[in-house]
């Protein structure tokens, strides 16, 4: 896991990219703690820069930028590749040598001997640049599931790309996003391929942006996973692809942990972990003071059935208060999320875990969530004239005013009715805008067609997947798990495991009970008491803290939007959600 960055630029001095570079690379340090390198190309006017975070082969062989091939082929590269090792034996027995124990030399020997349908071949989480100085092409490559963050902004000839958005504004003048706010109220967080700087994008997933040197033009393209063979019954078939994945995922040089929350799937994690490791396995676990929020009672009938050490810790109110700054720091995007994920990668980087492994992927895979139940009261509600729906927008009631958002056409009105943040009608109050603006801003935002065939629970999982999992729960585990120089490593969207999972019918994969097929995979694993009990999301006590404390409550902050002070006032009175006040904090204080 690491930070990279890069520029392509005929019309700058090789020595400006290489500052450039450098400063972007620098401001991602916390991400990179152990090694940083630099690679330069003249007449391509090309520089790509990498911060290290060393998991695997921690020598100097393993630095980065690598060459190969005779110095015609460089990568810089962040990420993990789980199969390295079987791509390496089939290079080896092709004839191909290595200098080095690291996945790197690998991802580059692959390309070598592959050219792009490499990338298909790679089970992992990855993003990279390789540049093929033969062919005077570059790659951007990023993993199938999105796993890892690539941004990139192209104009006039020029190509710059980093792991966060950050890093931009350390190569150029980038203006804000004027649309980035809207989105922010919506989701509660900046769907892709946007981000808050105009004209810096997302790559998407499981996508290769080709930039030829020679013409300066790009191209942007899916690649896709090799399936696996669908040879096992659904239930046994998941078992063991999901403890092959835990396996792979323990690979490394450096201490490697599981994160347990004393729910399903971070149960099932870590007793698998406990399978390949035993005595070794360092799990960790976040509880309160605040009896209502804590899992300690199941993290401990967990712990008794492994054999490695547990770590506990407790967050106080005293220590939100006192991080509060600094995990602002840490948001590369806005984000209503995130502040748990800071708190835990902050324990695992104390504890000296260096990779934590994680269970999101879970629930979006197997119907975990409300929403995969009321995909049938969309449908019923759908067929009301729109004029009705619209009216939604005026019922007093937060969540059930979402309603408004099924008058859209396009689908992203379903997701935003299970998870919308705030409305139209009030997103444009708080931003002083036309209401129409706002609904043709995310009534533009784009869905694949393939959607269209989707129904049902398979229709929820795709929008928990591509827009909950991936704008928000994988974004903000990045960039919290980074700022501590942290790597989460999350076995259930093992491209395998995706793939077996993915065709499972229907009907077995999305029971009545939400992750029914999860459990019965590993019932006779899982303590009863772990899997017979009401779903408990890992949440912390921020109504209260954030009410107690005066963060987000100051009304100065608020000035600017009268509207906003309107709604804070009705926080304050304990009215409003803390995750809505804090969008509303958010979008008065954070300059993009």
């Amino acid at each position: 896991m690491c930070r990279i960055a890069g520029i392509i630029d005929k019309n700058k001095s090789i020595d400006q990219l290489q500052l450039e570079v450098k400063a972007m690379c620098d401001i991602m340090a916390h991400g990179g703690p152990d090694d940083k390198g630099y690679f330069e190309d003249k007449n391509q006017g090309l520089v790509f820069g990498h911060r290290r975070l060393s998991l695997i082969d921690l020598s100097p062989t393993g630095h980065q930028p690598m060459s190969y091939h005779k110095n015609k082929l460089t990568i810089t590269y962040n990420g993990e590749i789980y199969n390295f090792l079987d791509l390496k034996k089939e290079l080896l027995e092709n004839g191909f040598q290595f200098v080095s124990q690291s996945d790197t030399e690998v991802i580059l020997a692959a390309y070598q001997n592959w050219g792009i349908k490499a990338f298909e071949k790679l089970v992992g989480m990855f993003a990279f640049a390789i540049y093929d100085s033969e062919k005077q092409i570059t790659f951007l490559v990023r993993d199938q599931m999105g796993i890892k963050p690539l941004y990139y902004a192209i104009e006039n000839n020029r190509l710059v790309f980093a792991s966060e958005v950050k890093a931009f504004e350390q190569s150029g003048n980038y203006s804000e996003n004027k649309d980035w706010k809207t989105y922010f109220l919506a989701f509660g967080h900046i769907p892709e391929p946007y981000t808050t700087l105009s004209g810096v994008k997302v790559l998407p997933a499981g996508s290769v942006l080709s930039w030829d040197h020679i013409s300066n033009k790009f191209d942007v393209l899916p690649f896709h996973f090799e399936q696996v063979a669908q040879n096992q019954v659904a239930t046994s078939g998941l078992a063991n692809q999901l403890h092959s994945a835990v396996k792979r995922h323990l690979l490394a040089d450096a201490a490697v942990g599981v994160f347990l929350s004393g729910g399903i799937d971070s149960s099932i994690i870590t007793l698998l972990a406990d399978e390949v490791v035993g005595k070794n396995l360092q799990s960790l676990s976040i509880n309160f003071n605040e009896a209502a929020f804590s899992e300690e009672r199941f993290q401990q009938v967990v712990t008794a059935k492994t054999s490695g050490t547990h770590h506990q810790y407790v967050v106080k109110k005293e220590d939100f208060d006192q991080h509060f700054a600094e995990i602002l720091t840490a948001m590369d995007q806005p984000s209503n999320d995130g502040i748990n994920s800071w708190f835990v990668n902050k324990y695992a980087k104390e504890t000296g875990l260096k990779a934590v492994l994680s269970g999101i992927g879970a629930d979006e895979l197997f119907g975990g969530y409300p929403s995969f139940n009321r995909m049938g009261l969309i449908r019923k509600l759908k067929l009301l004239p729109r004029f009705l729906l619209k009216l939604c927008a005026f019922i007093p009631d937060e969540k059930i005013k979402r309603i408004c958002y099924l008058a859209y056409r396009n689908p992203i009105g379903e997701y935003l009715f299970l998870r919308g943040f705030f409305i139209p009608k009030d997103i444009a109050r708080i931003l002083g805008v036309r209401r129409a603006e706002v609904d043709t801003l995310i009534e533009a935002l784009p869905v694949p067609s393939t959607l269209k065939t989707l129904k049902g629970k398979e229709r929820a999982s795709w929008f928990e997947t591509n827009i909950f999992m991936r704008n928000q729960l994988l974004k903000d585990t990045d960039f919290m798990s980074m700022y501590h120089g942290v790597e989460v490593r999350v076995p259930f969207l093992d491209q395998d495991f995706v793939s077996f999972s993915d065709h499972i019918p229907a009907s077995q994969r999305f029971q009545e009970r939400p992750k029914g097929i999860l459990i019965e995979a590993f019932k006779k694993l899982l303590p009863k008491m772990i899997w017979d009990r009401p779903k408990m999301g890992f949440t912390f006590p921020l109504q209260e803290w954030f009410l107690a404390g005066n963060q987000i409550t100051d009304e100065k902050s608020y000035t600017g939007s009268p509207y906003s002070l309107k709604l804070l006032k009705k926080f304050k009175a304990g009215k409003i959600h803390w995750s809505k006040a804090f969008a509303l904090y958010q979008i008065s204080t954070r300059k993009f």
